[in-house]
């Protein structure tokens, strides 16, 4: 099918557009113009503008413009083809024709949807009449009126084997089958068609049509009304020609325009909760049907808004759903792509919480939904007991592997930051200040109402003294650790990755261990550790890397240092890891070969960082050095080689 620029000017030449803005938003006579509070974003003063000559709105305030077609695609959700159609056939216009194959499928979708039509008329008829009378107090009983009974088509489907059958008697009843209605057996039997005996899919269930973008009827949901032993609570029709529960969302016609008022569209776990929040005045709600949420679901949301909104069970099985959303959206986050997560009470529902707390509990709970990086966070720290090195180390790996699941490069790196700043503060808290001793306390005192830092022990700054007067620095730890002493306010919050490197590292490790002993004198008001008084002078000034520069932010310097220091630790822990991995190859051959191939991987990816790392600080070095600085040393080309000063992977094994 081919829609050509000349048909899409003659459809917008029969369409007032104006008359299709009307029938969703009010609008107001302005000139040969009309105007309207924009239906696109919230504003008291009308600067969304229509015009019938020119065929196009706009709104001066947000931006939005378009023409017909977009309209319907924008604010109601459609598809283009779909909107295609719908204006088409209100303009009296041919639809291009499409190919044969094409037109099949179109003819048989037209064919049973008016199967699934004509089911949801009997499921409501049904629901009316005396057969419906348990169905309507139980839905009475879960507070829902009848303008919303009315609203969604609520149904019900007898307690009866062939009750569908007989209303549906005009359609053969492989249509039936086909479109999910009815279930054939494998026995061959009496059942009209081929194949094994029918029989009605739903039955003794309260019923509720599931709707596509424009509002048609293509499958159903259907809930018993009391326990009964072996029979699931609810039950979603199956895959068919016309329903694809990994690419429909319920509610999705209706939410659709809502959300693009109210900006924000919530997701919830089950049909039941969309009506009850629908109900209490949440038109924006949606839920998937059965799974969890696909990709392709996640795009539909993104497409409305650019932070859908989980709300799911405040139980275990509910929160396991959001994880496994999330699981799905981290690869797919770019720029201003993201999820919001409502956490409901433990053991409450949607339905729950508005029942017994009421519609601001809901309101107050929307308004401040957690981010995506802080729920993962607290989900794998809660996850299991953190009370030994290995718990802690797991829950490290834990959040790498979500990270690495990230597509984005410029989001991953800033989740990967984020997640090892908050696991540094967690599972190494700064330790308590040594305190000196005091003779006496009258001449003790530490201005400032705290105990006074004890000293630096002679053999630290005996240390680090020489690590500073040593000159030239061949090494990236010793540029960290001659960082460190630059700016040592941030010491503290990487003690836990300085202990991990000075373990990898025997070189490295007494001046490692002075620097975590200087941090502990460091003033708790922010003073500086180094100064002429404790006999260690400043770092010399290394062209190379901002922390090591004069004039350099302490910004850029944490950044910078946090880079470095992650890209020390991260390739003998790799390295450690992999060494593990080949020792259990012969118990476990095809696990161990899997994790080698991943690791080796990461290792790849972080020897592309080092040399990165190294080509991005030698450009300033060469831009900035004088002459006599070439004579300290021919250390330029070491790290974009790689060399780190880490020990090798047996080593790591250690």
């Amino acid at each position: 099918m081919t829609i050509t620029p000349q048909w899409k000017d003659e459809l917008r030449a029969r369409i007032t557009l104006s008359g299709v803005i009307r029938r969703t938003t009010k609008l107001t006579k302005a000139g040969r113009e009309w105007k309207a509070c924009c239906p696109f974003h919230s504003e008291n003063t009308p600067s969304f503008t229509v015009s019938d000559d020119k065929g196009f709105y706009h709104c001066f305030g947000c931006g939005a413009h378009g023409d017909v077609i977009s309209w319907m695609i924008e604010q109601r959700g459609l598809s283009f083809m779909d909107a295609i159609k719908e204006l088409a056939a209100e303009a009296g216009m041919e639809v291009p024709a499409p190919d044969p194959v094409a037109a099949q499928k179109a003819e048989q979708r037209a064919s049973l949807i008016d199967v699934t039509t004509a089911a949801q008329d009997f499921f409501a008829g049904q629901l009316a009449n005396e057969n419906g009378r348990a169905a309507r107090d139980y839905l009475e009983g879960r507070g829902f009126s009848a303008a919303t009974l009315r609203e969604f088509g609520f149904g019900y489907a007898p307690d009866d084997r062939q009750a569908l059958a007989r209303a549906l008697s005009r359609f053969e009843d492989d249509m039936l089958v086909e479109t999910g209605m009815r279930i054939r057996t494998d026995d061959p039997g009496s059942g009209s068609g081929t194949g094994g005996k029918t029989y009605d899919r739903f039955r003794g269930r309260v019923m509720l049509p599931i709707q596509d973008a424009r509002g048609r009827v293509i499958a159903f949901g259907g809930r018993i009304l009391g326990k009964r032993d072996g029979v699931a609570k609810y039950l979603n029709s199956p895959d068919t020609p016309l329903f694809d529960k990994g690419r429909t969302l319920y509610n999705l016609h209706r939410a659709a325009p809502a959300a693009r008022q109210s900006g924000r569209v919530i997701v919830v776990e089950g049909y039941m909760d969309v009506v009850a929040l629908a109900q209490a005045g949440f038109a924006d709600a949606v839920a998937p049907l059965g799974t969890a949420l696909t990709e392709t679901q996640l795009e539909m949301l993104w497409r409305m808004v650019e932070r859908p909104v989980l709300c799911f069970d405040g139980d275990s099985a509910g929160q396991k759903a959001a994880m496994r959303a999330i699981a799905r959206a981290l690869p797919l986050l770019k720029p201003a792509r993201t999820l919001g997560i409502v956490r409901l009470p433990a053991g409450l529902d949607p339905d729950d919480l508005l029942r017994e707390k009421g519609k601001q509990a809901m309101e107050a709970l929307l308004a401040e939904p957690a981010s995506l990086l802080e729920t993962v966070w607290e989900y794998e720290r809660d996850a299991q007991p953190l009370d030994s090195p290995e718990a802690k180390a797991g829950l490290k790996a834990r959040l790498m592997e979500h990270t690495e699941t990230i597509g984005d490069p410029d989001i991953r790196a800033l989740y990967r930051r984020e997640w090892l700043d908050r696991f540094s503060a967690f599972a190494y808290p700064p330790r308590p200040p040594r305190t000196a001793a005091r003779a006496a306390p009258q001449r003790g005192a530490w201005q400032g109402g705290t105990a006074r830092p004890a000293p630096l022990s002679p053999e630290a700054r005996a240390t680090l003294r020489r690590l500073i007067e040593g000159g030239a620095r061949h090494s990236l730890s010793e540029a960290v650790i001659a960082g460190f002493l630059r700016h040592p306010q941030l010491i503290a919050p990487h003690v836990e990755a300085l202990s991990r490197l000075a373990r990898h590292d025997p070189k490295a490790a007494p001046a490692i261990e002075s620097l975590i002993e200087l941090s502990e004198t460091l003033d708790s008001r922010g003073g500086k550790a180094i100064s002429p008084a404790q006999g260690i002078p400043a770092p010399p000034v290394d062209n190379r890397y901002a922390f090591l520069r004069e004039g350099t932010t302490p910004d850029e310097a944490r950044e910078e240092l946090a880079e470095a220091v992650a890209l020390l630790v991260e390739r003998p822990a790799l390295e450690a890891a992999l060494a593990a991995t080949i020792d259990r190859f012969d118990s476990d051959p095809e696990g161990s070969f899997a994790e080698q191939v991943r690791l080796r991987e990461q290792l790849t990816t972080v020897d592309e960082r080092l040399k990165a790392f190294g080509r991005r600080k030698a450009a300033p070095a060469a831009t900035d050095r004088d002459p006599a600085a070439d004579a300290v040393g021919s250390d330029k080309t070491a790290l974009a080689a790689g060399d780190t000063n880490d020990p090798p992977a047996a080593g790591a094994r250690d």
